[in-house]
């Protein structure tokens, strides 16, 4: 699969079989997540797998919707202040960061046949608090993973002329 097909076959699912996602699976999601760029190569994130029954369970107080509960795991990423590059201009780049190296996470479990959704309206100060997450450390978004009970909805897309200039 080319880049652009992976690209059009991801989609935001909301329903996820019970089945597990294997190890093997998630190292090369990771893997690919590592390699993701950053701003002065700082790489300034860390990724907690929530895959365990009472983990999953105080994930789901953070962001309580029926489908949300479906998934069989996942990954909280967080930005690392302390670590994110800032432009001279004060511009501080973490959540640019971590917005790539969660879409190549993304992009990564498409290819291997698995299923993401981006969830970022959740209640991050709870999620910090529940996972006792140091100061410096912001969950900025979970990924539910694993494989998918709905299908793909058509994607509403502008038209390129809408959006190169």
């Amino acid at each position: 699969m080319n880049l652009l097909e992976l690209s059009k076959a991801r989609y935001s699912c909301r329903n996820y079989h019970p089945t597990s996602v294997e190890q093997e699976k998630l190292d090369y999601i990771m893997e690919c997540v590592r390699f993701a760029p950053s701003a002065v190569n700082k790489q300034p994130w860390l990724f907690h797998i929530v895959s365990n029954e009472d983990e999953k369970a105080k994930l789901q107080q953070c962001y309580n919707r029926d489908w949300f509960k479906t998934a069989p795991m996942y990954i909280i990423a967080s930005i690392l202040h302390e670590e994110e590059w800032v432009r001279a201009d004060g511009k501080h780049h973490g959540n640019i960061d971590i917005a790539i190296a969660v879409e190549h996470l993304c992009l990564a479990a498409t290819e291997q046949g698995l299923a993401t959704c981006w969830v970022c309206n959740f209640d991050a100060n709870l999620c910090k608090k529940l996972f006792v997450l140091p100061e410096n450390e912001e969950p900025a978004v979970i990924i539910p993973l694993g494989y998918a009970a709905d299908e793909m909805k058509p994607k509403s897309r502008k038209a390129i002329g809408e959006i190169v200039k």
